[in-house]
């Protein structure tokens, strides 16, 4: 099976998920020079009124650092922030209540890096749905991996312009969404979503079984 190269993402889509549980494994791209406007430090939850974006803000970084070394920011209160977009979107989800506690401890106190951060949520997640797929880190940055035996989505998963043709085997079929009767069905949100509306049913999602 090819591996499959993710970039770290703030409580990925769906999509993410899906391409590292198919594969049983990813690398994450941790050398790459970071980029603003990913979701490397955004996520898309979706509340009444359709999708919400939460961003973690992180220090200004030199030209050219890398991912691995991004420092999260203290400033806006952003963890009380999210939390709270967090427990409005979903506290009337069927499952909220039996991920809230790890959820809110994400923000219960500072963490000082973006991938840290990040990996730890990847776990989280792994736990709750008790599968438990090889993640490691990339040792070194390989601009054009080769697709005999790898499948590079670290640029492909993105908010503002999906690469759909790449990411499309791994987008979820409709589930049912909280909101879906104000909203409709909003594709490839965060994981969250799908969780806290699907919660053990998750996995079924994202491994695309009917």
């Amino acid at each position: 099976m090819k591996q499959i190269y993710l970039s770290t993402a703030y409580w990925a889509p769906i999509s993410y998920y899906a391409a590292l549980f198919r594969h049983n494994g990813a690398t994450i791209e941790q050398w790459d020079t970071y980029a603003k406007q990913t979701y490397r430090n955004r996520c898309h939850i979706i509340g009444p009124t359709g999708l919400q974006s939460l961003t973690i803000p992180v220090i200004k970084p030199a030209p050219g650092t890398p991912t691995r070394d991004i420092l999260i920011s203290d400033h806006g209160n952003w963890r009380h922030l999210h939390r709270t977009a967090i427990a409005s979107a979903y506290g009337s989800s069927p499952f909220y209540e039996y991920f809230a506690d790890d959820i809110n401890s994400f923000y219960d106190k500072p963490c000082k890096y973006l991938l840290d951060y990040n990996l730890k949520q990847i776990e989280c997640v792994c736990n709750w749905l008790e599968r438990y797929p090889t993640v490691t880190c990339s040792t070194r940055y390989i601009h054009d991996l080769p697709t005999e035996t790898s499948i590079d989505l670290r640029e492909a998963i993105q908010p503002k312009h999906p690469d759909i043709e790449r990411i499309s085997p791994y987008l979820p079929k409709p589930y049912y969404q909280v909101f879906n009767t104000h909203t409709g069905f909003i594709c490839d949100a965060s994981i969250l979503d799908l969780l806290c509306n699907m919660g053990n049913e998750s996995l079924l999602v994202l491994l695309g079984i009917d």
